[in-house]
């Protein structure tokens, strides 16, 4: 007696039939399909055994299903983009989301590599110093009246030079009496502290800090010994050519203040009118 031979799923004999094995188990074409045949992402109906199933990310399409959802032309065995559950070819793709090369307007195609700089972007090789035309590629570059410049070529076309080490000036840069210094070389004349978001003072052309102009040139004054300063507003006292903080111009004995006031003088010493009227 001859076995057999079934269909796993709904029994009805193979023999002369077409069917497919799943797992070692027979099954005839309507219960396989059925049971297991992808349906198609673009028509909805089932793929069937008789044809090529497409598959990418989990979704199938029938072969002649397979298309660019704007222009509709065949992706089979063609390059292609997905985008928001849409697939597009290459072109269309570029056309509806790639950059726009910002030298020479054509679109930047996926997969090629692009320079990006503040929302702007290039082919690689259209990314070029304005004034050598050479390709500026992962070097440093100075961008000036939308324009980008190799470093060298900046500094030869545009940047200022240092007044004290004539060199160029490319970032962080200060300007005195209308001169360019780069800030580490704008120093005091004395002790070379730089001098860039501090207050200083000058000399004979010359800029000093405070600390420096006062030691050097600043008088004394006659009652702490300490430089008067004069800027910011300092008040002193002058009196036969010696000088006094405000603070500091106070009675020897009493140290009333003698600001606004009559004094007396015993030698190098101020007295109020009641302290001096014994002299």
């Amino acid at each position: 007696m001859t076995e057999r031979f079934d269909c796993h799923h709904c029994n009805e004999s193979l023999f002369g039939k077409k069917y497919i094995l799943r797992e070692e188990s027979p099954y005839c074409v309507a219960c396989f399909e059925t049971l297991y045949a992808n349906t198609c992402e673009e028509c909805r109906t089932p793929i069937g055994c008789d044809c090529k199933d497409l598959s990418y990310k989990d979704r199938h399409w029938h072969e002649a299903c397979f298309r660019c959802s704007q222009c509709r032309s065949s992706l089979v065995d063609k390059p292609f983009a997905a985008k928001e559950d849409q697939l597009l070819c290459t072109d269309c793709y570029s056309n509806e989301y790639s950059s726009k090369c910002q030298e020479c307007k054509k679109t930047i195609m996926p997969g090629t590599r692009k320079m990006e700089y503040k929302g702007s972007s290039w082919h690689e090789t259209c990314f070029i110093c304005h004034r050598c035309q050479q390709p500026i590629g992962t070097k440093s570059f100075i961008p000036k009246d939308n324009q980008n410049f190799c470093v060298p070529c900046y500094e030869k076309q545009h940047a200022l030079q240092c007044v004290q080490c004539k060199k160029p000036i490319t970032t962080g840069g200060v300007t005195y009496r209308e001169q360019p210094w780069h800030k580490e070389c704008f120093v005091c004349t004395a002790c070379k502290k730089q001098l860039s978001g501090q207050r200083f003072t000058a000399r004979d052309e010359f800029a000093y800090c405070l600390n420096c102009f006062c030691d050097l040139y600043a008088k004394k004054c006659a009652g702490c010994t300490n430089p008067i300063s004069g800027l910011g507003g300092t008040k002193y006292i002058s009196f036969e050519e010696r000088q006094w903080h405000n603070d500091c111009f106070n009675c020897k004995k009493c140290s009333l203040s003698l600001v606004g006031r009559g004094f007396l003088t015993e030698r190098d010493d101020i007295l109020c009118p009641d302290c001096g009227k014994d002299i």
